[in-house]
């Protein structure tokens, strides 16, 4: 069982509502009961402890299809973006990066092809202008070819000049410029700064391969929708024009060589209660269950400040919100499309993933929350609406 010492001897210990987390449960369990995924696990948080945590369903761990249980980790996707954030957040504080620093002062072989100004922060809230860079996730292990790429890619605008959401390549050079700061790989800078100190054993970027056995497989599951369907209902698709992600680009994840990379964006791979105790911390003052400081209160109060103005997203037209890697759910009742739950505070913040993964915490009520899935939906709407409805259970569960 991850993180047993922090597990809350029953949820009404830590604030919950016994019987609203009981909904939340079983709304998950749903999906699993009628084969829309395979498998889900499920976690929700408070006062630094797990009040709550369930898997349901089955998935192929190390080849084999079996249960899937508390035991089993998960692909993270982009909700490794808020792990990754938090890192720099660790340099920040300690006076080695600044947001307004240009990333060619790091790494001088980044200055090429429009990126030349490009600055930390712009790359944390996606305004960097390489939001389709080509990569595969197992590059990031080969470091002469991440130099490589960091170096080939071409910025699509100026930075600076709008939000378009990158997939993957952002992170990269925070990341790099970790490993240079540190001394370290990232996956261990994660392990001893993050991980280790907060006590969450299954918390990482970059899995061993002893440990591949625990990792349930990824799967495309249902059919995506058609533009007619979605015309028929009177809304735009989620993804329009957002075509950047391959099958192949996902399903790499399922290669152990990819998995033990370690790549910043979408390397992470835990289980659902690490990553709400995770968020527990940054609810917390930045320490650990046990009193452990290890963001500064002030870091967190400028990592949660929205930077990216009246920017809005490309596609859909609502503002970003983005603050230095992470979204925030804001005030003006699109907190649903910034991928929170209708009843979470404005004040919300956290990352999401690809395929239907979840992370976020939630200020107003101390409330932190994870969904982890096998089962990478096509159907856009129905991930999205999976999503949103879970979170305003969850966001809901406070006794």
């Amino acid at each position: 069982m991850p993180a047993a010492h922090f597990f809350a001897k029953d949820v009404t210990e830590v604030g919950l509502d016994a019987q609203k987390v009981q909904a939340l449960f079983e709304r998950a369990e749903r999906d699993v009961r009628e084969g829309l995924i395979p498998a889900c696990q499920v976690a929700i948080a408070r006062n630094g402890k797990l009040g709550a945590m369930q898997t349901f369903g089955r998935a192929v761990q190390g080849g084999v299809e079996k249960p899937a249980t508390n035991d089993t980790v998960f692909v993270m996707m982009s909700a490794t973006k808020a792990i990754t954030a938090s890192a720099s957040w660790l340099l920040m504080q300690e006076g080695k990066l600044r947001p307004e620093d240009r990333v060619t002062q790091y790494i001088p072989a980044y200055g090429t092809n429009g990126k030349e100004n490009t600055t930390i922060e712009q790359l944390l809230i996606h305004t960097s202008g390489i939001p389709y860079a080509p990569h595969w996730q197992k590059e990031w292990a080969d470091r002469a070819r991440r130099m490589q790429r960091l170096a080939q890619w071409r910025a699509d605008h100026t930075p600076g000049e709008k939000f378009v959401y990158h997939i993957s390549a952002n992170f990269w050079p925070i990341a790099e410029i970790i490993e240079q700061s540190s001394g370290q790989t990232f996956s261990d800078f994660v392990r001893t700064r993050i991980a280790e100190p907060l006590g969450l054993p299954d918390l990482r970027v970059g899995i061993p391969a002893a440990l591949n056995n625990r990792v349930a497989d990824i799967q495309f599951v249902g059919e995506p929708m058609s533009a007619e369907e979605y015309q028929k209902m009177g809304i735009k698709p989620p993804r329009a024009g957002f075509t950047a992600i391959s099958d192949d680009g996902v399903l790499e994840l399922n290669e152990p060589v990819t998995r033990q990379a370690g790549a910043p964006s979408a390397g992470g791979i835990t289980t659902a209660g690490d990553i709400a105790l995770f968020y527990q911390a940054l609810l917390n003052g930045g320490r650990s269950s046990t009193g452990t400081q290890i963001w500064q209160p002030e870091m967190l109060r400028e990592a949660r400040r929205i930077r990216t103005g009246k920017m809005t997203d490309p596609f859909q037209g609502y503002l970003v919100n983005r603050a230095l890697g992470i979204v925030i759910a804001g005030d003006d009742g699109k907190g649903n499309m910034r991928s929170f739950g209708r009843t979470n505070s404005p004040e919300s913040f956290g990352h999401p993933g690809f395929g239907g993964q979840a992370g976020w915490a939630d200020p107003a009520t101390g409330i932190s929350f994870s969904y982890l899935t096998n089962g990478f939906d096509r159907n856009d709407l129905r991930e999205g609406r999976r999503r949103v409805a879970l979170s305003s259970l969850a966001a809901s569960c406070a006794a």
